[in-house]
């Protein structure tokens, strides 16, 4: 049966697992989901008391903790075009950096975090507070600039650094996972009037939504082994989410979760921890599939099913060039190809076809992430059941009948 955002939202709230993993495709609502759920752990005040919205970043905090793509808009770069100045990380004022930077003192364990996924060469440097000289009025609070340096192992390094897209997303991730380190260290001590901060006592979620934008897999498969790791330690009360598009870092944290060596303690796959797969329905509503437990995985068979399918129906939608760039991915990873390209089609010079590249391309991915989907033009049905046919004649997919 069908769902609403709100009513997976509700799902998820009354099941009864510490850590609930979803898999769900670009564009099927992964990211606005987070914010329902937010909404319904911490809703905005509506009481007349006060202004209601700038109470809400303290209450939301207080009892769930999220991370999507919304909390990357908190971060933007200054480059200073006119003025040829150094680039830097601004950060928008905001209580969360504050809460994790100033109040919580982590900036060093964020560097140390984003070492380990990247370069152990390449540092953030967080800012100090900065004054007019003349009229001593704070042009720069602390803590509201980051500037990256390549260490040369001696005592001098490179200028200012642009870092590239996937190390920022990675950036912004180690500050989360920075304050999340210390929240479980603190909520780990049984008694309350014992822990060091009072400050994570109403904690009852944690969010988590896509981390691994532009890793590559190496680094995608360590945050993921950290990451499960760390909430595997969480002896409290409080509640995992973790929803993912990335096949791979969802197959890593099902086999995380799925065996510890606190067996005694927990039964992973059907008390503690849960996964299943976000899916759309014919009628546009969606629906939370239990994912089985035997392969997280072999799933390329039952994706391509669901894109013929949906091809003899005539129903084609847009996500289905998510379905389609997922198996192209994951073949091209099986298959030894540096990129899915090579998979498409090819012209008459042997390189793949630039219009196939560049409809999945667009098709799969969204600017923002609650954009409405269009419908697409019968031209664009048209190429995607090409590049099916191509893909599953070209490189032999198993044609047995999937139930």
């Amino acid at each position: 049966m069908g769902k609403t955002l709100t009513e997976i939202a509700q799902q998820l709230k009354n099941a009864d697992k510490k850590v609930q993993l979803i898999y769900g495709f670009n564009g099927m609502g992964k990211t606005r989901l987070s914010r329902e759920f937010k909404q319904m752990v911490a809703p905005k005040s509506n009481d007349g008391e006060g202004d209601g919205e700038a109470d809400q970043p303290e209450l939301s905090r207080n009892k769930i903790l999220y991370y999507n793509a919304f909390t990357e808009d908190l971060f933007y770069w200054d480059n200073d075009l006119e003025e040829d100045a150094e680039p830097k990380l601004r950060i928008q004022p905001n209580t969360f950096t504050d809460w994790v930077l100033k109040d919580q003192g982590q900036d060093m364990n964020v560097i140390t975090t984003f070492q380990r996924y990247t370069n152990d060469k390449l540092t953030p440097h967080f800012n100090a507070e900065r004054k007019d000289d003349k009229t001593g009025e704070v042009i720069a609070k602390v803590f509201s600039e980051v500037t990256f340096t390549m260490e040369r192992g001696d005592a001098t390094h490179s200028g200012n650094l642009k870092i590239s897209k996937g190390e920022e997303s990675n950036f912004i991730w180690s500050i989360f996972y920075a304050l999340l380190e210390q929240v479980i260290g603190v909520l780990n001590i049984a008694e309350p009037s014992d822990r060091e901060t009072d400050q994570f006592n109403q904690l009852e979620y944690v969010f988590i939504d896509d981390p691994v934008s532009s890793l590559d897999d190496n680094h995608l498969i360590q945050l993921a082994v950290d990451l499960a790791q760390l909430v595997k330690l969480n002896d409290s009360n409080v509640k995992f989410i973790i929803s993912t598009h990335n096949p791979l870092f969802f197959n890593v944290l099902c086999n995380e979760f799925g065996s510890d060596e606190k067996t005694e303690r927990y039964s992973w796959k059907s008390k503690w921890f849960s996964k299943s797969r976000l899916e759309k329905n014919g009628d546009g509503s969606l629906h939370l599939a239990e994912q089985p437990n035997d392969s997280p995985f072999a799933y390329h068979l039952h994706l391509i099913s669901q894109l013929e399918e949906a091809i003899k129906s005539g129903q084609i939608e847009k996500y289905h060039f998510n379905l389609l760039r997922n198996i192209l991915e994951k073949t091209a990873t099986f298959l030894g190809y540096k990129r899915w390209e090579h998979l498409l089609p090819e012209t008459d010079d042997g390189l793949p076809n630039p219009y196939a590249k560049r409809i999945v391309n667009f098709s799969s991915h969204s600017k923002h992430a609650a954009e409405e989907v269009s419908p697409l033009k019968p031209e664009e049905k048209q190429v995607l059941e090409k590049l099916v046919k191509h893909v599953v004649e070209r490189h032999r997919f198993w044609q047995e009948k999937i139930t």
